[in-house]
């Protein structure tokens, strides 16, 4: 009986992901897992913020740092082509960048970096406690690594991107390789769901 009880749920899952009701996402459908969760870290005027200040939009949350060669600059350019492609939806969404590396990437430095890629792009920091329990909330990795040259360091750290709901749930979570066209799609799903 035990075991009906817990089959139950899991089958009534799978059901209705294969019902035409579910939305269908370029990324992976993380809708009901353990992914996410509040925050609170601080914006680069020094305001507190948390997920709940974005609620009503679709938020877009990646975790990086400003002298990070490859992965952190290619996604902000194809967040950027992707709020472009969604025209005046952008209006209703949040990409939030988060420093892993709150020791250089200070308030000003980062505020010109996230706003160099789009003027809406808002950059997120803290103490390094706080980014570490934000990160932990999304089941991001980073760490320090040492460079060829004394006082020279890179941050190792995990390079999926989060978007949430309009109400601040977890749904999808892209891969690194995810192109404009793929945020875009899924930004207009949430963003109709979110109409509904």
């Amino acid at each position: 009986m035990g075991r009906v009880r817990i089959l139950a749920p899991l089958l009534a899952a799978v059901l209705v992901a294969c019902s035409g009701d579910a939305p269908t996402f370029r990324g992976v459908d993380i809708t009901g897992f353990d992914y996410g969760g509040e925050i609170s870290l601080h914006d680069t005027a020094g305001a507190r913020r948390t997920l709940a200040d974005y609620r009503g939009k679709v938020v877009v949350l990646y975790f990086g740092y400003m002298n990070c060669p490859d992965a952190c600059p290619t996604t902000l350019a194809a967040l950027r082509q992707a709020m472009t492609d969604l025209g005046a939806d952008a209006d209703r969404v949040q990409v939030l960048f988060v420093t892993v590396d709150p020791e250089r990437d200070t308030p000003a430095l980062l505020e010109q970096y996230v706003k160099s890629f789009d003027p809406r792009f808002a950059g997120l920091t803290g103490s390094l406690a706080e980014i570490t329990a934000a990160a932990k909330q999304f089941k991001i990795f980073f760490a320090k690594s040492p460079g060829t040259e004394p006082g020279r360091y890179g941050v190792d750290h995990s390079t999926q991107t989060y978007l949430m709901d309009t109400t601040g749930r977890a749904r999808i979570f892209h891969r690194q390789d995810a192109t404009p066209a793929d945020f875009a799609q899924d930004i207009r799903t949430l963003l109709a769901q979110g109409r509904g």
